[in-house]
């Protein structure tokens, strides 16, 4: 300030001055906790502050997007909306759940507008819900070679879970690479989607398989365990499948030819030809002439 003072630049004065005012009173919301955890069927409080600057008739709207992208208003023109109405009421510019479920998890936005300004602050909320037992969908028989895929899922917990993958009851590394005596092995895991993979099975990869679901609501859930077996090609039986199934064949093309020999098959009906017999003195013409034909034998 005192450089500017004295090189005369006013202006300049007045811009820096102008803007030290709107950093320490400019117009301003805020909220007490951006990230708020609770527990199913709780209450709990959002809260939504803002500055004077606004004016008495400031306009405060809330808006609710869920997980899934869907956005709709909480509060709108100073009420809350069907929806929220029965177990939501509005003090001051903050929120007041009664109780809360866990379709409330997403972003709440507190909007407010006046004197020609807007701004607004958001509010992330979790409902704490504990994991259930996961469905899980494991083969019970794989070919060696062949390609295994373990699906494992919650819906209910949150936040969502993620999956630990167990064989015999010894928990599989999500990173087998960095794990001694895991470095061949040929799957890998996803533990937020509760994927396990066998890009390339083998017998040794046989075993008793269950995934368990964790979140920090509660205590991890398992599904039941189920063997999955790996088992070479049997290909002796495939070879002895086609030597059956030729023998078979010929076995019903002799009985078709036997058959057809004995006279046991319907057989086709001969055309039926009418024999005329020729005058072997030839025809006459239309005027009663006689004539010889080319077949007359003397």
């Amino acid at each position: 300030l005192v450089c500017l003072t004295h090189t005369g630049d006013g202006h300049a004065l007045q811009r820096l001055l102008l803007w030290c005012c709107l950093c320490v009173c400019g117009f301003s919301v805020t909220t007490e906790k951006s990230e708020v955890e609770v527990g199913e069927n709780n209450g709990v409080d959002l809260t939504c502050t803002y500055s004077a600057d606004f004016g008495p008739n400031a306009r405060v709207e809330w808006k609710f997007k869920n997980l899934q992208g869907s956005q709709v208003y909480v509060v709108f023109d100073g009420k809350p909306t069907e929806p929220y109405s029965s177990r939501l009421t509005m003090y001051n510019s903050n929120l007041r759940f009664s109780k809360v479920t866990r379709k409330d998890n997403g972003v709440f936005d507190c909007e407010v507008s006046g004197n020609g300004q807007f701004q607004e602050v958001r509010v992330t909320l979790t409902v704490l819900v504990p994991p259930s037992p996961p469905v899980c969908n494991i083969p019970s028989s794989v070919t060696t070679g062949g390609r295994a895929t373990l699906d494992c899922n919650d819906p209910d917990g949150s936040p969502p879970p993620t999956y630990r993958w167990y064989k015999n009851g010894v928990p599989l590394p999500a990173d087998p690479s960095k794990i001694s005596g895991y470095q061949n092995a040929t799957y890998s895991l996803d533990t937020e989607l509760g994927k396990l993979t066998y890009s390339k099975t083998s017998l040794s990869d046989s075993g008793e398989y269950f995934c368990e679901a964790v979140n920090k609501a509660g205590p991890a859930q398992r599904c039941r365990a189920v063997k999955m077996e790996v088992r070479d090609l049997n290909t002796g039986g495939i070879v002895a499948g086609v030597i059956v199934a030729l023998l078979l064949l010929a076995l019903l093309v002799f009985g078709i030819w036997y058959a057809n020999k004995k006279g046991y098959l319907p057989s086709k009906p001969r055309p039926n030809v009418v024999y005329q017999p020729q005058s072997l003195y030839g025809d006459e013409d239309a005027d009663g002439d006689f004539k010889q034909k080319s077949s007359f034998v003397v």
